[in-house]
């Protein structure tokens, strides 16, 4: 599973690089707010950090408007991937940059229906929004499992990039599930390396060395 940073804050970015856990990042308009830079700035900052995709969002609503959007987010640097909303209008969108060589990140997506036209469409990228329907009670992992058994049923390319995670479980279990990609909060992929045991063990293995009475260095 490739490991995508859902943030614009550089040095949180940074920091997941130099380990090695950052396969791509995700923003949106509300991660660029929080950030408070300039969108341009900020992406092309990010992509030359980071090697993968940098998933850069549209802000316009009319399909001739996201074009042209796109093209001009495109031109920041060669790993963007533009970042459409799925709606009508996006997938206009997906079809035409998708057909001009560019990476597409077709978000907001909720229905395995969704997902179905926009590998049609040629996205790159699905982000099913996992957290958002667990928020009403749906299980978000049902429909990361509708659309891998889609996707493989017919051989589409599409990678499936589970979004909106807001726990180590969602992680676990989209894995299980197959999906290409998880995009999370720096926080949130930080916990991974968590587990109550392993503190446990370290604090009885430190209180045995101390009892040594001995030094490494």
């Amino acid at each position: 599973m490739k490991f995508f940073v859902d943030t614009a804050e550089i040095d949180a970015i940074a920091e997941l690089n130099d380990l090695g856990m950052v396969d791509g990042v995700t923003t949106n308009p509300s991660l660029i707010l929080k950030s408070g830079r300039n969108i341009l700035e900020v992406t092309k900052e990010i992509c030359d950090l980071v090697d993968g995709p940098v998933s850069a969002e549209v802000v316009a609503l009319e399909a001739d408007a996201m074009i042209a959007e796109g093209r001009k987010l495109a031109e920041i640097a060669d790993n963007i991937t533009i970042k459409l909303p799925l709606t009508w209008d996006g997938l206009k969108a997906c079809k035409v940059l998708s057909g001009e060589g560019h990476m597409i990140n077709v978000t907001l997506c909720f229905s395995a229906n969704q997902a179905l036209i926009a590998a049609k469409a040629g996205a790159t990228f699905i982000s099913p929004f996992i957290g958002r329907l667990d928020d009403i009670n749906l299980d978000g992992m049902d429909l990361i499992q509708d659309i891998r058994t889609i996707y493989d049923n017919y051989g589409f390319e599409t990678q499936i990039l589970a979004a909106s995670i807001r726990s180590v479980n969602h992680i676990l279990d989209a894995a299980r599930i197959g999906a290409d990609v998880m995009t999370a909060p720096p926080e949130v992929i930080k916990k991974l390396a968590a587990h109550p045991l392993t503190d446990k063990g370290l604090e009885q293995f430190m209180a045995d060395w101390k009892k040594t009475g001995q030094n490494i260095l």
